[in-house]
């Protein structure tokens, strides 16, 4: 398995619906696309402030190599960065192997 990720800042101007809608999209990709696992949305929370401005976190799971890579030029990951990068003040992407 292939753990992707993305740890989010949003411009000031993004609204809750954007936010909101951003969410959804990225929690409907597995059943959109064939060897995603999973997605996680979550929001910092931590006591110690240490995310530089990081408030959200995407956490994705690939079923394998492959997956990951028939998910990067895909339709529907295409559709959901016409939305997601706009939005985007900062982003880092960190992905592993388990």
């Amino acid at each position: 398995m292939i753990r992707h990720i993305l740890l989010i800042k949003l411009k000031e101007s993004v609204s809750a619906f954007e936010v909101d809608k951003l969410k959804a999209l990225f929690e409907s990709i597995p059943h959109k696309i064939d060897g995603v696992i999973s997605v996680e949305w979550g929001l910092n929370n931590s006591p110690e402030q240490l995310n530089d401005g990081y408030t959200h976190c995407v956490l994705m799971t690939f079923l394998d190599e492959q997956a990951r890579q028939e998910y990067l030029p895909h339709p529907e990951h295409e559709a959901l960065k016409r939305v997601f990068v706009p939005l985007l003040a900062g982003i880092v992407v960190f992905d592993y192997q388990v």
